[in-house]
């Protein structure tokens, strides 16, 4: 999920291009689909990311064009190209590793699989917790990676999936965010 324009990272570059340590968050991201027990990688991309698009398909990832009016239509469009179970990874998860993906995919029991850090742990990062819900009496926050079933991507049939690990816990939203991404990968 690669559609995003940034705006609030104030880059001078696409969203996905921002780079991490001196890669692109999108190659980090696609790395670690390709290190995964998955068989395909799309790239859902939107009218507000033409560098990014062509940046993909230099790489050779399948392609599927996004409205751009957000996460949930751009789910709809790769829903309808390729046939559930997906797992979904945003573009802005750059410290996702393979073992990440496959934990997801081993957790997939036929419901939507939502994969979740205790909100507090974004909190002692600094990192930006744009999204925070109540789940077993704890605030947690969305990563960015899912497994979506055959159901689609409605919340009525989910299993949570939580974990402390912190390179799922950042989300590039902001330039702090960027910075802590930054030493968490080990970057200058």
């Amino acid at each position: 999920m690669c559609g995003g324009e940034g705006s609030r990272l104030d880059a001078a570059v696409e969203k996905p291009l921002v780079e991490v340590a001196g890669e692109p968050m999108i190659e980090r991201v696609c790395r670690a689909l390709d290190g995964a027990a998955v068989d395909e990688v799309y790239a859902v991309t939107s009218p507000a990311a033409p560098e990014t698009r062509a940046y993909l398909a230099d790489r050779g990832v399948s392609l599927v064009g996004g409205s751009g009016e957000g996460y949930v239509a751009d789910l709809g469009a790769a829903l309808e190209a390729v046939d559930p179970p997906v797992v979904t990874a945003v573009a802005d998860l750059p410290l996702l590793a393979p073992e990440h993906v496959d934990a997801a995919v081993t957790a997939h029991d036929g419901r939507n699989v939502t994969v979740c850090v205790p909100t507090r742990l974004k909190e002692a990062l600094g990192v930006s917790a744009e999204t925070t819900r109540r789940h077993g009496g704890v605030e947690r926050s969305p990563t960015g990676l899912n497994v979506v079933a055959a159901g689609g991507a409605g919340d009525a049939d989910e299993r949570v999936e939580t974990s402390w690990d912190a390179r799922l816990a950042v989300n590039v939203n902001y330039a702090d965010d960027a910075a802590v991404a930054e030493v968490l990968a080990g970057g200058p």
